[in-house]
Parts: C-alpha cells; sequence; structure tokens
C-alpha cells in the first residue's frame, strides 16, 4: 500500500451523544422513493453506462445494495464519492480558512476526492467537481437481499450487517471460496426502550430479561422493575441482518424463535418511529438511528454492566460487548475478478479505511471505527495499487 492510504484511528472517546440528525444521516444525497430504495447517484459526466475510458479502465458505475445498518456509511461515501470535492472545500474534504475535515491532511493530497482515491488505482483523475471517473450507487433494502444481489451479479457490493454464511445458509469454506468479507467499521448493537419507559426507571436489564422478552416468557414492565404495562416488543424483519446478528448473539442461533415479537419493521428507520411512537415499547436496532425518544439501555450480561456512554468502565461501544458485530460489504469471486474484488471496488472500499474514511463515514455516524491492526488486515484484501 502506498503511504497515507491506510491508517489507523485513534479516536478520543466522548460521551454518548445523539442527536436528531443520526436518523438523517442516510440521507446525505438521494431520495427514499415508496419502494425503500434509497440512491446516491451523484451528478456529473462519470462513465456509468458499461463503458470504459480511452486507457481501457472499467468506469461502469459501482453499484451496491443491502442493510439499513451499514446503508448511512456505504451511502455517505457515495455521496461524497459522487461530488468529487476540490481540497479548496474545507466542508466535505480539504481546507480552507475556515475548516478542515478531520483525517483529510493525513493523506498528503492536493487532489479531488475521488480523483485521490481513483488515482491510486490507476484511473485518470478528471479534477472536476461532481465528475469522478465513476459513480457509485448505493439501495436500501436488506441484509440477506443485499448478500443475494452481489451472490445472482446483481450488484458489485452486497451491504450486510450480519455474517454470509447465516444469510445465505452458506459454511464458512463456501463464503470464502465465492466472496471477500471487508468489514468496514461495527455496530455496537443497542437494545433500546420508547421514553415513557425509560423515564420510569427501566434503564438497564439483563442479557437473560432479554432473552425472556423476546421469548415471551415476561410480558408486563413491571416484571422488571417497570410499571404495570404491557412490553411491546419490535423485531426486525426476518431476513435482515440486524435480526440474525441479535439472534445470533442473543438467542444462541439464527434461527432461534422469538414468540415474544408482536411487530416486525425492515429499516432500522421504521424500528426508530415504531419506538418513538409507542408506549411501553423495546427494540434492537442499529446505533446509528438512536435518539432522545428511542433510548438505548445499559445491559448486564453475566455480572458485566454494558453502558451507553462512551467513557464507561464497560461500554456497548467496545468489542467486549456480546451485541457488537462487524459491518460487511461483500465482493464476489468470479473468473474475471479472481481475487473477488476489481479495482473500482477496491479504490471505493479504500477510501473507508482511512482516517478519513472512519471518521467520517463511520464515527460521524455512531458507529465504532475500525482499530489499526484490523484496518490493516483490511487494507491486505483489496487489490495492489497502481
Amino acid at each position: 500500500m502506498s503511504d497515507g492510504t491506510t491508517s489507523g484511528t485513534d479516536v478520543s472517546r466522548r460521551k454518548f451523544l445523539v442527536s436528531s440528525s443520526a436518523i438523517g444521516a442516510a440521507g446525505l444525497a438521494g431520495c427514499t422513493s415508496d419502494g425503500g430504495s434509497n440512491e446516491a447517484s451523484g451528478g456529473g459526466g462519470g462513465s456509468s453506462d458499461g463503458e470504459s475510458s480511452d486507457d481501457g479502465m472499467n468506469t461502469e458505475l459501482l453499484t451496491a445494495e443491502g442493510s439499513s445498518t451499514v446503508y448511512p456509511i456505504s451511502n455517505k461515501g457515495a455521496s461524497y464519492w459522487n461530488a468529487n470535492a476540490p481540497p479548496s472545500d474545507g466542508e466535505y474534504w480539504g481546507s480552507n480558512d475556515e475548516s478542515t475535515v478531520p483525517g483529510w491532511s493525513e493523506l498528503q493530497t492536493d487532489k479531488n476526492l475521488a480523483d485521490y482515491f481513483a488515482g491510486l488505482y490507476g484511473f485518470e483523475e478528471t479534477g472536476q467537481r461532481s465528475d469522478p471517473a465513476y459513480n457509485a450507487t448505493v439501495s436500501l433494502s436488506h441484509s440477506g437481499t443485499g448478500c443475494k444481489a452481489v451472490r445472482d451479479g446483481l450488484v458489485d457490493i452486497g451491504n450486510s450487517s450480519g455474517p454470509i454464511t447465516a444469510e445465505l445458509g452458506l459454511s464458512d469454506s463456501e463464503a470464502e471460496e465465492q466472496f471477500v468479507d471487508h468489514v468496514v467499521g461495527r455496530d455496537g448493537q443497542p437494545v433500546v426502550v420508547s421514553s415513557d419507559i425509560y423515564d420510569a426507571g427501566v434503564t438497564q436489564l439483563t442479557g437473560e430479561q432479554v432473552r425472556q422478552i423476546y421469548q415471551d416468557e415476561i410480558t408486563n414492565w413491571s416484571e422488571v422493575g417497570g410499571p404495570d404495562q404491557e412490553i411491546f416488543v419490535i423485531g426486525r424483519a426476518e431476513g435482515s441482518g440486524t435480526d440474525t446478528s441479535f439472534r445470533l448473539n442473543m438467542l444462541g442461533g439464527a434461527d432461534a424463535p422469538m414468540p415474544g415479537v408482536n411487530s416486525r419493521f425492515g429499516q432500522n428507520q421504521q424500528v426508530a418511529e415504531a419506538v418513538a411512537n409507542n408506549d411501553g415499547a423495546i427494540a434492537y436496532m442499529a446505533l446509528a438511528f438512536v435518539s432522545d425518544s428511542v433510548q438505548p439501555i445499559a445491559i448486564d450480561f453475566e455480572g458485566t454492566v454494558f453502558e451507553p456512554d462512551k467513557d464507561a468502565e464497560n461500554t456497548i461501544f467496545d468489542s467486549a460487548y456480546p451485541l457488537n458485530r462487524d459491518l460487511h460489504m461483500y465482493t464476489k469471486i468470479t473468473e474475471d475478478t479472481p481475487s473477488g474484488t476489481d479495482l473500482r471496488e477496491g479504490a471505493f472500499l479504500n477510501m473507508f479505511l482511512t482516517d478519513f474514511g472512519q471518521i467520517v463515514f463511520v464515527e460521524q455516524n455512531n458507529y465504532i471505527p475500525l482499530p489499526t491492526k484490523d484496518i490493516e488486515a483490511e487494507a491486505e484484501k483489496l487489490p495492489e495499487q497502481a
């Protein structure tokens, strides 16, 4: 790897402060359609019609689809990529008299954003805002859908918050033969309750109590120190990575029964709205979507209490938290791409494996940046740079 392209993240630990903008972080570019697809297609003249550049480089539109948990990271990255901001920008890339983008100075570049990362893999720079060498688009669905889409060759990258082995029913060896697993960040998957329950004093549960709620063994908040009120149990749609991960980590298996669930929703955004709008609610979701009306609670796992506070001794932001999970972008191994990752994918994915990418796309979405050793391991999966 060239100097300055991948480096560790040493992000200061701060209080877990959540603003309402977290839920809207996904929408930096693009609009959500009624069908639930949201794309960061960007503007400009990047070749996106199956074309190649004059030097023979593949400049087809880069496509991704899948998890609503990974979506804020992936879509924000695509938005920045398509904008191809110049180094004089200062708000999204580079610096000016008023600001400097976190992590940008470590890259030591005077190029536009996408020009820089694409150039590392041999693509010709355009030097034009909103005109990268190729555009990127991210569609919103589910982890299972994203994994199937990359398997079937419908997209270049399948976004998933659950392992592809569980999503597609593959063994570890089968998955390794067919896909490359690019981990771009982590989520300390919180358990959340509605504000009325949090204000009534239910700010902590044990892991066993959460399990019993979802398996219909505890049905009233009074059984766990709360008000005499039925528990409205919310789950994610089956096939979502958030649901798969929760079952694996909390209930012991991807197919573990959850008879206590009253209602399921397909996306994290919908879960957040349901918790905010229903009294007595409990749910599991991604960190990027919590808010003042969707309160994460502490969980006691066998005597160790994990707090929703980054400064706590044991926090849901730590890898030791039992519901902590990797956030994946999968690419497919084919005859044309035996390494499993082509140059377009490599350039785009490398953007996330920098201080800039980990801060702007991962941490600023309330997710957990990768430690240096993991960033270096992920960089080894990418194609060799030009």
